[in-house]
């Protein structure tokens, strides 16, 4: 579920199924409900300082969001030189063009919006168009990480 703000909504979520919760802010105690079930939870954060606060109170990935608004990978690159422990997952302005150098700055996944998924192509054949795009996001990913492990 996403863009879940508090943890009475993630409650409910959970309790209709939900496996992972997202939200765009940082409320601790929204993290905590999520691990009370054992549920996955990516809250939102952009300063170090949020970032961490949401890494210690336990989240499993932090969503940078708005990750272009500050940088782009170059900010995700600053913020994982002091904290190479925190898994980050930008989102907010991540494209194709920039999805492999979120990748080579440190990044776990991405989140991406409507580079992936315009409201029109969701007509077009059934999600072709989509499906397209995903397969294109995926091999920048792949190469990203290819790249990597030989860069070790």
């Amino acid at each position: 579920a996403g863009t879940v703000l508090d943890p009475e909504t993630a409650r409910a979520c959970i309790l209709s199924g939900a496996k992972f919760i997202v939200s765009p802010t940082l409320n601790t105690a929204t993290i905590e409900i999520c691990r009370r079930y054992s549920v996955t939870i990516i809250p939102g954060a952009l300063s170090p300082t949020e970032i961490l606060a949401a890494w210690s109170a336990g989240a499993d990935c932090v969503k940078v969001f708005p990750a272009s608004a500050l940088g782009g990978a170059a900010y995700i690159r600053a913020v994982k030189a002091p904290l190479p422990q925190v898994e980050l997952l930008p989102m907010g302005g991540v494209s194709l063009e920039t999805a492999g150098d979120y990748m080579k700055a440190g990044s776990l996944a991405l989140g991406v919006g409507n580079d992936l998924v315009a409201i029109s192509e969701l007509r077009d054949a059934c999600g072709a168009t989509i499906a397209v795009r995903a397969r294109q996001y995926r091999a920048k990913i792949e190469e990203a990480r290819k790249s990597l492990k030989q860069n070790v």
